[in-house]
Order: structure tokens, then C-alpha cells, then sequence
């Protein structure tokens, strides 16, 4: 592929974070925005200089300048939505969660390579270079034994539900909740790090009967525990340390950002970074450009093994704490 022409799905914040980046990046640029009310398209495209705004989701799709859709909506919609973009031949970017479930993924995954086409989870945590060390640097602490993760981010959608509103991000209507938000962040850099794990257990804080607001995901490896707690109720600082027999891994700017990774040992306390920008959603847009343009479908596929996992993760420890939405089946006991 020789450019990435995008077309983008939703004018929330991230959208913004985003195309922000892809006008710092060659190969790859927006040519087209979708929104349901003019008026939202119109501000995204003046800002960012698109030149076409649609408010028909059909004709949309049916723009051959684009080759590649980008999905910011609500929860609730990517699975369809991502389900049209594939069936109109186009390429697929997903904000996470990239569906409420794990069949849905997989049925998106069947297709798009059914297809021959790319379908990539935008999470900035697998594109991030200090990710990457973070891997590398494992070996040294010895034997993991308890990997702690937080990410505390007080939302003004709070102060919203608390005043009677009931926001998209904690409807369950719209798929919404922490544990799908900013603790799926927690979640993947779990998996993608030490793969499944062997059981989980969710422990959330609910308003009312909404979704949740706030809550701890424990989740069992062989040989070590993980605690991924996330809030939106709350505020705190975001975090992550890996601790083994033989040192720790520290993490600074949390699951998502990994801003700096610190390794200390008995006889070494080092110091990583290979981000010298602060804007992660630029690592992640220069990353993903470079796949794609590379034709890398192979390390594209493996990706989505992960986000699978973490899907089910994620699908089985919510309706185990009695959190549903619309549609979901009953909750199988998870295997040990």
C-alpha cells in the first residue's frame, strides 16, 4: 500500500488526539468524516482541513478515495460498524474496546482476512517503542510474582451522572463502564505481556444499576498475581510496576502512555526511554503507518490474538460481577 486515505468515524476527543498526529506523519492522511450531525463534521473537517463531510453512513463507505475507515464511536456500535466498513472493502482502524464481546471479534477478524483486508485494534500500549523494552528488560528481574496496574482518571461524566444524566461511557445500553475503558488499558498490557491468564475475578463499583464507575480486576497466572484497578470516580496517579525475585519494573504514565520504564535489580537501577515525544498517540499512528504500508498483515494478526484474549477477559469478569448489555448471552463458568 503506498497511502493510507482515512476516513473517520466519530468527533469525540480522541478523534482529535488522532488526527493531530496524522498530520505529523507521512503515508497516511484524512480525506473524508462521517458524523451524524452536520455540525460536528463540519467543525472536524475545518479544523483539520478535510475536504469531505458525510452524514450518510452509506455513502460514506462507498467513497473510493478511502481505503481505510476509522472507528471513534460509541461502544456499542463498532462491531457493526466495523462489520459494514469490511463488507464495502475497506480497512479497518477500531478505537478499543473494539467490541463488547469476543465472538464479535472474532467474526470481524474472520472477515477481514476472509477479505484480505487490515483490521487493527488502536490501542497505543502494542505500538509504544517503551513497550517494547519493557519486553526486553523482563528476563532481568528473575521469576514475576505480582504485577500491579492502575489508572485513575477522574471524569467529568461523573460529575454528569451524579447530577442525573447518564452518559454514554457508564450506560451499559452503549457497551460503557470502566473495566471497558480506561482499566481495558490495565487488562491489555497484561496479556499482551504474559498472555491469558488462568482466572479472573472483577470486584466494581457500580452507580445505581448503571455500569461501572470504578473497580479492581485480579486476574491469576501461573506462578503470580496481577491487579489492574481502574476509576473513573476517583482521582489518583496512574501507574504500573512488575515485581520479580530479582527486582522490579517500574512504569511511569501508567498502562497506556509508559512514559519512562525504570529496572532495578540488586546491583542496577536503570533508567529507559524511547519516547522522546510526550503525545503517545503519535508513536502509535507513526507505528501502525508503518505496518500498514509495509503490508505486515502477519504482525497485524497477532495483534488481534491479543485483543481476542482480552475481550474475553474483559466479557467473562464483567457478567461474573453481574454487569450485562443489551444482547449478551448468559455467562459461562471461566476456565481455571
Amino acid at each position: 500500500m503506498e497511502e493510507i486515505r482515512l476516513g473517520t468515524i466519530g468527533s469525540g476527543v480522541i478523534v482529535h488526539s488522532i488526527l493531530d498526529s496524522i498530520h505529523a506523519v507521512e503515508g497516511i492522511c484524512c480525506r473524508a468524516v462521517y458524523s451524524r450531525t452536520r455540525e460536528k463534521g463540519e467543525a472536524l473537517a475545518k479544523k483539520y482541513h478535510v475536504p469531505r463531510v458525510y452524514t450518510d453512513m452509506e455513502a460514506f463507505l462507498s467513497d473510493d478515495t478511502l481505503n481505510f475507515i476509522y472507528i471513534a464511536s460509541p461502544n456499542s456500535l463498532h462491531y457493526q460498524q466495523i462489520k459494514n466498513a469490511l463488507n464495502y472493502g475497506k480497512n479497518v482502524i477500531c478505537e478499543k474496546p473494539f467490541c463488547a464481546r469476543a465472538q464479535e471479534v472474532k467474526e470481524v477478524i474472520a472477515l477481514a482476512r476472509a477479505r484480505g483486508l487490515f483490521l487493527i485494534d488502536a490501542v497505543p500500549t502494542a505500538f509504544l517503542p517503551n513497550f517494547e523494552i519493557i519486553k526486553k528488560q523482563l528476563p532481568k528481574i528473575g521469576p514475576v510474582k505480582l504485577v500491579l496496574c492502575n489508572y485513575t482518571q477522574y471524569s467529568s461524566r461523573y460529575d454528569q451522572l451524579l447530577d442525573g444524566a447518564v452518559p454514554n461511557v457508564f450506560n451499559p445500553e452503549f457497551a460503557g463502564g470502566c473495566l471497558q475503558d480506561i482499566n481495558f488499558y490495565n487488562v491489555y498490557f497484561a496479556v499482551a505481556l504474559f498472555g491469558k491468564p488462568l482466572e479472573t475475578v472483577y470486584f466494581a463499583n457500580r452507580y445505581q444499576n448503571l455500569a461501572d464507575t470504578s473497580g479492581v480486576m485480579l486476574m491469576r497466572y501461573d506462578g503470580f498475581v496481577c491487579a489492574a484497578a481502574g476509576s473513573k470516580d476517583a482521582r489518583g496517579e496512574s501507574l504500573a510496576q512488575i515485581e520479580g525475585e530479582k527486582g522490579y519494573i517500574a512504569v511511569q504514565g501508567g498502562s497506556n502512555g509508559i512514559a519512562q520504564v525504570r529496572v532495578v535489580t540488586k546491583d542496577s537501577d536503570e533508567i529507559f526511554n524511547a519516547q522522546e515525544h510526550s503525545d503517545r498517540w503519535l508513536y502509535e499512528v507513526e507505528e501502525m503507518t508503518r505496518m500498514i504500508l509495509a503490508d505486515d498483515y502477519r504482525r497485524a494478526c497477532r495483534l488481534l490474538d491479543t485483543t481476542v484474549d482480552v475481550m474475553d477477559v474483559i466479557e467473562t469478569s464483567r457478567k461474573k460481577e453481574g454487569i450485562f448489555f443489551p444482547g449478551d448471552e448468559p455467562c459461562l463458568a471461566q476456565e481455571a
